[in-house]
């Protein structure tokens, strides 16, 4: 019973002698000191094996790899095909091509006076055929009121006037008066071409109409002296 009581004591003293540091291997001289003596039954480890560093205890979560976009979807786009051109003989879209028209000369020096030259002889079917459909249309009347004729307003081509009117006969159907209409003409500009041997007549809203005496013309005179048309027959 007695040595059980010394127990305590021996393994108390087998802890200090663990707890204390270990001298070192080697002494001044550089020869290897004697090992500590060791407690049989007690491993030891060396100093390269012992952990000189103190555990972490923080436990850092890393993040996790970033999850990629979804992939854009690309449609691609369905065009309509290019209608194809048609053809020449395709009855649906017929190719239009209007002959460019040949005036004479003397129709572009001046076409009422061309036109003057066809009265009696000029029908309003070969005024069309030259000048193209007409504007407009009225009837002419005699001095009495009562109609003897048809009136055809057309555009001129070569642009001298402004308009050009043909007056056919109801009888025979032919041209028989032409009246044309100036863009920018006075009574002096008249004179000027023609002289002045002239017979003047009043007219209606202060106009005045001048005939001429020795050549089939007339001219219509507003009360500023413009032009407002040529009569030719």
């Amino acid at each position: 019973m007695r040595f059980i009581r010394f127990i305590p004591a021996v393994l108390l003293a087998a802890g200090v002698a663990l707890s204390a540091p270990m001298a070192d291997d080697t002494d001044d001289t550089g020869k290897t000191a004697p090992s500590a003596s060791v407690i049989p039954g007690i491993r030891t480890l060396p100093p390269v094996l012992r952990k000189t560093e103190q555990e972490d205890s923080l436990l850092v979560v890393l993040p996790g790899a970033a999850t990629p976009p979804a992939p854009i979807r690309t449609v691609d786009a369905v065009l309509p095909a290019p209608r194809a051109a048609s053809s020449a003989g395709d009855p649906e879209r017929p190719i239009l091509r209007r002959a460019d028209l040949s005036y004479p000369p003397e129709f572009g020096t001046d076409s009422a006076r061309y036109c003057q030259k066809l009265i009696g002889g000029w029908t309003d079917a070969d005024a069309i055929a030259l000048l193209g459909e007409p504007r407009r249309h009225r009837p002419s009347l005699d001095d009495n009121g009562a109609e003897n004729g048809e009136i055809y307003a057309f555009a001129d081509p070569s642009s001298r006037y402004r308009e050009l009117e043909l007056d056919f006969d109801s009888e025979t159907g032919t041209l028989r008066t032409v009246f044309a209409y100036p863009w920018k003409m006075t009574w002096q500009d008249c004179r000027k071409l023609w002289g002045a041997r002239v017979a003047a007549a009043d007219a209606e809203k202060g106009r005045t109409f001048y005939s001429y005496m020795d050549r089939r013309l007339d001219v219509l005179v507003d009360q500023t002296g413009k032009v407002i048309s040529l009569g030719l027959y």
